[in-house]
């Protein structure tokens, strides 16, 4: 360690790390806004493709806006599902209901939920070597997007954790209401949502679930 560089311990931040958990059930206790203006502070020092920085986040305190996020979300889960029936995959359907939607609603008393987005992604290399040449689909710029916004959604968590926070990152509002959630949020067209982080202080405190080894998921080529 230099003298003019502090480094956090490595043990440190492991802890964090290993002791961070996917909370579905928060107290009563609201959350700041100096709290969540923190936790975006480090979330903004994610890496980003080219330093392009393509994430932008909304901050829901308002519980009565969070119950409608929630209502909307089971309104087009049931009218899937009721789709679904239709199609004669009625077991599928139950399982969507009673399985899949508290599961895809868990943020609903949560005293914040922040809607993570991703912009669109442009840069100097995008704009005078990539787009001219055709190099790759306009769909994969989307993907940087979402790629970065991602990084800075795991800043956010981590922050949090560190903070005494808790969190819980779900898509489950996204896949089944995110054009009425766009709509609601007046959230701008270019904007894709990523996933949306319940934020608040924990009520429960979840086992550590199993995880892969790391023989499985690494491969050293050397």
């Amino acid at each position: 360690m230099t003298d003019d560089i502090m480094t956090l311990p490595y043990q440190d931040f492991k802890s964090i790390l290993l002791d961070r958990r996917s909370i579905r059930k928060f107290t009563e206790q609201p959350v700041s806004i100096e709290d969540i203006r923190d936790i975006i502070d480090c979330a903004r020092y994610a890496p980003s493709d080219t330093n392009s920085q393509t994430w932008e986040f909304i901050a829901v305190m308002n519980r009565n806006k969070i119950k409608e996020i929630e209502r909307m979300t089971w309104e087009q889960l049931h009218l899937k599902a009721a789709e679904a029936e239709r199609r004669g995959l009625s077991r599928e359907a139950r399982l969507l209901t009673k399985s899949f939607g508290p599961y895809a609603t868990a943020f609903a008393d949560a005293p914040v939920l922040i809607i993570c987005l991703a912009t669109p992604y442009n840069s100097k290399f995008r704009e005078r070597i990539f787009d001219p040449i055709q190099l790759v689909d306009d769909a994969i710029w989307e993907e940087e997007g979402i790629k970065s916004s991602c990084l800075a959604a795991q800043n956010l968590m981590l922050a949090a954790h560190a903070r005494g926070l808790a969190t819980c990152p779900m898509t489950g509002p996204v896949l089944l209401a995110g054009e009425q959630l766009r709509a609601y949020l007046d959230i701008r067209p270019e904007c894709q949502i990523n996933m949306v982080i319940a934020l608040g202080h924990p009520a429960e405190r979840p086992a550590r679930l199993a995880r892969k080894e790391i023989d499985d998921i690494l491969r050293i080529v050397e």
